[in-house]
């Protein structure tokens, strides 16, 4: 029997994560995930592919606030909810929308961490940021600051395997915060949820399901470590060799996939680490 074996959101997005024993799920995904963002002076989005200390921005919620630490600096609390700022027009890939600015505290303790000019923006709650209908299908999907749709799925069995490809080189092997997962599913086989047309979790009237919708091709975040922003230097090419050699997809370009970007095609109740899961193909 598969379960879900992990849940994460990532509140800022490209920041760390907060792992959850169980979690609401919407059309948007889980709740508050990737809800907020960094943009630097021309609304464009930032993210550890070009400033990797952005891993080791940790969020934490607690009395109605969103508190952040970082390496260096005291803590930061911001209002958890609450529609408030200057309207700010934003682009994430080819998409713009506006979003709300979180004031100029937020902007100078990011901006001092990361040693460029950086706002912290809100995803404005009347927005819609629409998922690509070529991969949607008669589905149509909404998203916030995710690169292009609401979560990613990564069955545990897939790490497992790469993991193995990686020890026989030498390689240390990586945990799955690399691949910045927002559900693991533990039961599939290797790389099986390439396959997975729909996962179901949970029974009945609570039951969730979600359509597995395109591969996630990779860039060269994952190698980067999660806890100190660092490549391995012995390894700074890892684990993108290793996935070069059996992981292109002709899907995405040739891109090298690891995952499968989902969306929410039945809403039910919360979801929780330990729950059962089912599946089916598309085939």
């Amino acid at each position: 029997m598969a379960t879900l074996s992990a849940i994460t959101i990532y509140p800022i997005k490209s920041c760390g994560g907060i792992a959850l024993n169980q979690a609401g799920i919407g059309p948007l995904g889980l709740a508050l995930d990737r809800h907020w963002m960094l943009v630097d002076e021309q609304g464009q989005f930032l993210t550890q592919r070009s400033h990797a200390a952005m891993a080791c921005i940790t969020p934490r919620f607690d009395a109605g606030e969103l508190c952040l630490t970082a390496p260096g600096m005291a803590e930061l609390r911001l209002p958890l909810e609450g529609a408030d700022g200057e309207q700010l027009a934003v682009t994430v890939w080819k998409d713009t929308v506006i979003a709300l600015d979180q004031g100029a505290r937020a902007r100078a303790w990011f901006s001092a961490y990361l040693g460029v000019n950086a706002r912290l923006v809100r995803f404005k709650p009347d927005v819609e940021r629409v998922c690509s209908a070529r991969w949607t299908g008669e589905h149509r999907a909404t998203t916030q600051f995710s690169d292009g749709y609401p979560l990613l799925v990564i069955g545990q069995a897939s790490l497992q395997d790469l993991n193995a490809r990686l020890a026989a080189k030498g390689a240390p092997a990586l945990p799955m915060e690399r691949f910045r997962p927002n559900l693991v599913i533990d039961g599939l086989d290797a790389y099986e949820e390439d396959f997975v047309d729909t996962i179901r979790l949970g029974e009945g009237e609570d039951a969730v399901e979600l359509k597995l919708v395109k591969p996630c091709a990779r860039c060269p975040v994952p190698g980067i470590d999660q806890r100190t922003g660092l490549r391995d230097a012995q390894w700074p090419d890892e684990p993108m060799d290793t996935l070069a050699a059996y992981r292109a997809n002709e899907r995405v370009g040739g891109g090298l996939t690891f995952g499968q970007n989902a969306i929410v095609s039945r809403i039910g109740g919360e979801i929780r680490v330990g729950q059962a899961c089912s599946w089916e193909f598309n085939f």
